[in-house]
């Protein structure tokens, strides 16, 4: 079921794409919009990781440290090979896993992460992480956010369109371009966002059985939760539904474009995973 949202979600993505660079450009538009996002997403899939982990600072830790042990025992019990492991000094506790597939990945954590969490919490979250390693939804979210990101662009060009169109584009309504520099990126960033909560739910189910007990991520995920205090690191939305919860903790983005499901009912479905296992 997840996978099949998530291809209905693609296309739609897709179908918002091609509807802007229609009505912009008619069908050269569109195969314009279409190539566009092609060479987007080819330059995303090859240098997403090396972006995000220079934003974040992230240096990679020596093998005797103990979350690198939890990530080799993870691994090799889920037959991955082994990722790149990374620290990013920062006390807000988080994580995020990265990599254009399962042979060039990485994973993340933050100090604070580290100092809150016991060990099998921390094994709760990299099963979690590297669930999205399996499940390839470090690409997906890369050609998800690629998308997105055209859409905006192509929405700018539309709203440039409306108010400095010629003679030449008379059969073109300038209000219908505005609305669609308008609403597009919106439309746009729904998807996103729906594609990382459905995303975000597999690698939870994933997470709970390779960690070997489900209430590890659950207790984890809680933790995470109720950690309030005020934090130095400045998450990008870019890049805020790479992280096992959401770095941007206003009101506004938890209400309106949520990049992860609602914490209570990650921990419940857990919950439940734990009963049945």
């Amino acid at each position: 079921m997840n996978a099949i949202k998530t291809f209905f979600l693609m296309f739609s993505l897709t179908l918002i794409l091609l509807f802007i660079g229609g009505a912009i450009g008619g069908r050269n538009g569109a195969m314009f919009a279409l190539i566009f996002s092609i060479l987007m997403n080819m330059f995303s899939y090859w240098n997403s990781d090396k972006i995000v982990l220079k934003m974040y600072k992230a240096k990679e830790v020596d093998k005797g440290t103990e979350i690198y042990s939890i990530v080799r025992e993870l691994a090799e019990r889920a037959d991955l090979p082994m990722p790149k492991v990374y620290m990013i000094e920062e006390s807000q506790p988080n994580a995020f896993a990265t990599g254009r597939n399962p042979k060039h990945a990485a994973v993340a954590v933050t100090r604070g992460i580290t100092e809150i969490l016991n060990r099998n919490e921390l094994k709760g979250v990299i099963a979690h992480e590297l669930g999205h390693v399996h499940n390839k939804d470090i690409l997906i979210g890369t050609i998800a956010a690629s998308f997105a990101g055209a859409i905006t662009m192509l929405a700018s060009m539309a709203k440039w369109a409306a108010i400095f169109g010629g003679g030449d584009d008379e059969d073109k309504n300038p209000f219908a371009l505005i609305a669609i520099a308008i609403f597009a990126p919106m439309a746009a960033m729904l998807v996103q966002m729906a594609i990382s909560r459905t995303r975000e739910y597999k690698a939870d189910r994933y997470g709970g059985k390779l960690a070997g007990n489900p209430l590890y991520l659950a207790n984890a995920l809680q933790k995470l939760e109720s950690w309030n205090r005020p934090s130095s690191m400045e998450a990008k939305p870019a890049t805020a539904h790479m992280f096992i919860v959401n770095p941007l903790k206003g009101d506004n983005f938890k209400k309106l474009f949520s990049t992860h499901p609602a914490t209570k009912e990650r921990i419940a479905k857990l919950e439940d995973q734990a009963r049945q296992m």
